[in-house]
């Protein structure tokens, strides 16, 4: 038995729940199709698919197998891609996710400018919050900020991420300069709301850890939304430094300083960084974007 199209022919049996339309995609019988994912299912000695004249379902144990089998195909199809286009013209799709407020600032812009430089590439962009993980979710790169992760990916840190309060004029005026950090819990607070929850805002005093989050005004995950309510004075927001650079130049926002600073998270070591897997820097199209968007990011 030929595993790895039996493999293939069942996951998009799978996929579509039904074998015509999976034989249909590999231009084959359905019968033929069919005594593959049998034949499959004898080898394992496992009932995969529940049949019936209506549709077809994966078994319980055919669920956990696809999720599995489904990986596998998809790391086998990204190694083929690497031995065809070891030597090729970048080319083809490139699937990026990144930070929504970090793709919107300084992603896009750039992107325009590696387009005109790659036009063979096509770019599909998912500006989201929620940590992607790249085998999975495949994405050939991922811009991420936090720290460095433990999973098996190359991760260049291209920028800190460090969180400053800031605030406007009007609201400073109206509710006064919080004199030092332990003042924070009686000022009104504007918090950006992270994938693990609203960040929190952190100082080490006595070598101890205090939480001084003001009184919550709004909580979002729309950093440009927070930013209109502290421009509107509403209210005093934590948010990274690279994305209040026009508002801190122009004097719209004004950054608060204290003898103690301030934290999002215990580790101060936060930063921005470009994820890739590490064999698919062989791909030109990956490595056509890693090194030009590495470069320019850390530029910036």
């Amino acid at each position: 038995m030929d595993q790895i199209r039996a493999l293939r022919y069942f996951s998009k049996v799978a996929e579509t729940g039904s074998f015509t339309r999976a034989a249909e995609t590999f231009s084959v019988p359905p019968s033929s199709l069919s005594r593959r994912v049998a034949a499959l299912e004898d080898s394992l000695g496992a009932t995969l698919l529940k049949r019936s004249t209506r549709a077809v379902q994966l078994t319980e144990i055919g669920q956990l197998y696809f999720q599995q089998v489904k990986d596998i195909l998809y790391q086998l199809e990204q190694s083929d891609e690497a031995v065809r286009s070891y030597q090729a013209k970048p080319m083809g799709q490139l699937r990026i996710s990144a930070l929504s407020g970090f793709g919107e600032r300084l992603l896009l812009p750039l992107l325009e400018d590696f387009k005109q430089r790659y036009p063979d590439i096509i770019i599909d962009l998912s500006l989201s919050d929620v940590v992607s993980n790249l085998g999975r979710d495949e994405v050939d790169i991922a811009i991420r900020g936090g720290y460095a992760p433990n999973e098996r990916v190359q991760a260049v840190r291209i920028m800190d991420n460090e969180f400053i309060p800031v605030a406007s004029h009007d609201y400073l005026k109206e509710m006064g300069m919080p004199e030092n950090v332990l003042e924070l819990t009686q000022h009104k607070g504007l918090f950006y709301r992270t994938p693990m929850g609203p960040t929190p805002w952190l100082c080490e005093i006595n070598g101890e850890w205090r939480d001084v989050a003001g009184i919550p005004v709004a909580v979002s995950n729309h950093g440009k939304w927070l930013a209109k309510l502290a421009l509107e004075g509403r209210g005093i927001m934590m948010a990274p430094r690279w994305s209040l650079t026009d508002y801190l130049e122009s004097g719209q926002l004004q950054e608060l300083f204290f003898n103690t600073t301030l934290h999002v998270s215990q580790n101060a070591d936060m930063a921005i960084y470009l994820l890739y897997q590490k064999h698919r820097y062989a791909v030109p199209k990956v490595k056509a974007a890693v090194d030009f968007l590495v470069a320019r990011l850390q530029e910036s």
